[in-house]
């Protein structure tokens, strides 16, 4: 392992800087990658499972528009190369809720008609939030004279719009999910949160915001939360302090780079400011074992990662299962259970 930083080191000095990252580093982690992913027989399976998963989302059962609508809203970011994933995501969610669920779409630049189309097949009042409507938000809220770090970084870094786009667009509290994400049971977390919002968040792995422990803490406007995972949080958009998110933008640029973890410390930091309560980590679980993919016992899971073979070769097929058993009496968050 030693050889690796001595080869980095000697090709700075003869400038061969990018051609060791083209030889080496990529092929090493592509093969760590593929280990890690089950080997090149189960990467196909996956990647079969994920082609699989996009046409049974085309023919799902469609739901009838629930009677009783209490007003909560689940907001995702998504668009041509995710939208099956964000139906299945909420289907999975509505089929276990017996009150309407609106789900809220940031269109990322790519969600053309024809694939709202059939988004809306399924969910007939799914709600589109288009680009106009974020970019006359964000240049009235957030006008690049005042807040240069986050509108650069917000065009050269996608994930950071989940952030910054959702949230210049919500009147209260929201909740965001990742589409890459399943319910399997009754969610008691969330529908106590439908009941009484609060700011939450489900538990990463691990402490996974890409600065160091040194420069967060001093960015923490309070208790820096230990492992926030962005996969599903929530937090009451308009009290959040957008020249402290700026300037924490800034910061870390300045201080420690980029990083592709950004949106997530940016996140964790915001929440920090709210006395956020982590959701129960046994039930919304993030990176669910091959084992737990078979056979879920949580509520929730989100696939990143190696647990992309989980997901695509097990997890979605569990839900079309739901969908097409039906059910007599889904969980009311009206009431408490």
């Amino acid at each position: 392992m030693k050889a690796a930083p001595a080869l980095r080191d000697l090709a700075r000095r003869l400038s061969l800087g990018r051609a060791v990252l083209t030889l080496y580093h990529r092929p090493v982690g592509l093969v760590r990658q593929s280990i890690a992913e089950g080997g090149p027989w189960e990467q196909r399976r996956t990647e079969m499972g994920r082609r699989e998963m996009m046409e049974a989302a085309r023919v799902l059962p469609p739901f009838d528009p629930p009677a009783v609508d209490l007003g909560a809203r689940v907001v995702f970011l998504s668009g041509a190369q995710y939208w099956y994933q964000t139906l299945f995501c909420f289907a999975s969610l509505q089929w276990h809720v017996s009150e309407r669920v609106t789900p809220v779409i940031h269109d990322d630049g790519t969600l053309a008609e024809e694939t709202r189309a059939l988004l809306r097949r399924v969910v007939p009042w799914v709600e589109f939030i288009d680009c106009a409507l974020v970019n006359e938000r964000l240049d009235r809220l957030l006008p690049a004279a005042s807040y240069p770090s986050l509108r650069d970084r917000r065009l050269k870094y996608f994930h950071l719009r989940k952030l910054t786009d959702i949230h210049v667009c919500a009147s209260g509290w929201t909740l965001v999910m990742d589409s890459d994400m399943l319910c399997f049971r009754r969610p008691d977390a969330l529908l106590a949160w439908f009941r009484r919002p609060h700011a939450t968040f489900m538990q990463d792995v691990h402490k996974s915001y890409g600065y160091s422990d040194e420069l967060m803490s001093a960015l923490a406007t309070g208790l820096l939360p230990e492992r926030v995972n962005v996969g599903l949080y929530a937090v009451h958009s308009p009290s959040i302090d957008w020249d402290r998110v700026e300037h924490n933008c800034r910061r870390q640029i300045e201080q420690e780079g980029p990083h592709y973890l950004q949106e997530q410390a940016l996140t964790a930091l915001v929440l920090s400011g709210f006395d956020a309560k982590p959701l129960p980590e046994a039930d919304y679980v993030v990176m669910p074992s091959l084992a737990e993919g078979r056979a879920p016992r949580a509520a929730f899971h989100h696939y990143v990662a190696q647990s992309k073979r989980s997901y695509f070769q097990h997890g979605w097929r569990h839900v079309v299962k739901l969908l097409e058993a039906g059910h007599d009496a889904p969980c009311s968050f009206a009431v408490d259970p």
